[in-house]
């Protein structure tokens, strides 16, 4: 994305100052911390060493220019570069390493509590287009979070994802972090019968988005205690995105 984009009540447009990308922060604070429950910080910022080799979007509401969402994205120029990633801090990825193509690491994406408005992510969703677009870029992977870290309200989500999401073999993530739900090992243990519609009701909007687009995640999630949030490994191959779903991102893009 070269310039801002614009469509409805929303701009999307790079961080290009320090100030941007503390306002970027703080929402994330709010989101995360704040309202999500995980570990605050005294100087109501959330930020790591990842944020200074990312590029940070923003996602503002045209009338007053307020924040309504955000997200990082790292550009990696192919799996030999994995290991340097965020998520590669909470899943062994060797099996990505031999990935060929340029890749999009997207993080923290937060939308401002108590903005419903689909039409954030798909201004964020038309911005990424661009990126993707401008940079070759062939697979889009990340941590998708699920509010809390109690596993038992989301077993049809994870049902979901166990029946028909699960990544290929020679991508699929292993286990690295300490705590961990193994959802599908777990589930196929216990024959769970899984509710499609309550599955879906609790699967975060950037989850369903990734896998409306031909996703996939890992067979485990990580218990993020820091965060308060259970989260799976999401990858989207590029050319695995369905025509007509291309064709319609790249209509909000242009």
């Amino acid at each position: 994305m070269t310039e801002h984009l614009e469509k409805g009540h929303y701009r999307a447009r790079w961080a290009t100052t320090a100030a941007d990308t503390e306002a970027a922060m703080r929402l994330r604070h709010l989101c995360f911390m704040v309202a999500g429950g995980g570990q605050s910080r005294d100087d109501g910022l959330d930020r790591d060493d990842f944020d200074a080799r990312c590029r940070h979007l923003l996602i503002e509401e045209r009338e007053g220019d307020h924040l309504a969402g955000c997200c990082r994205l790292m550009h990696l120029s192919g799996g030999s570069e994995i290991g340097a990633s965020y998520s590669a801090q909470y899943y062994e990825l060797s099996g990505l390493s031999g990935f060929a193509g340029p890749m999009l690491e997207l993080g923290r994406f937060c939308i401002r509590p108590g903005l419903n408005d689909p039409d954030i992510l798909r201004v964020a969703w038309a911005a990424l287009t661009r990126a993707v677009d401008a940079t070759g870029v062939e697979l889009i992977f990340g941590c998708s979070s699920f509010a809390g870290t109690e596993t038992d309200r989301y077993l049809d989500a994870f049902g979901l994802l166990s029946d028909r999401h699960v990544a290929p073999r020679r991508w699929l993530p292993r286990v690295k972090a300490p705590r961990v739900f193994r959802f599908a090992e777990t589930l196929r243990r216990a024959h769970h019968q899984t509710d499609r519609k309550s599955g879906l009701q609790r699967m975060p909007p950037l989850l369903r988005s990734y896998l409306a687009m031909g996703g996939w995640v890992s067979d485990h999630a990580v218990v993020d205690t820091d965060l308060n949030t259970l989260h799976v490994f999401t990858g989207l191959e590029i050319r695995a995105i369905p025509e007509a779903r291309a064709r319609a991102l790249r209509l909000v893009a242009d």
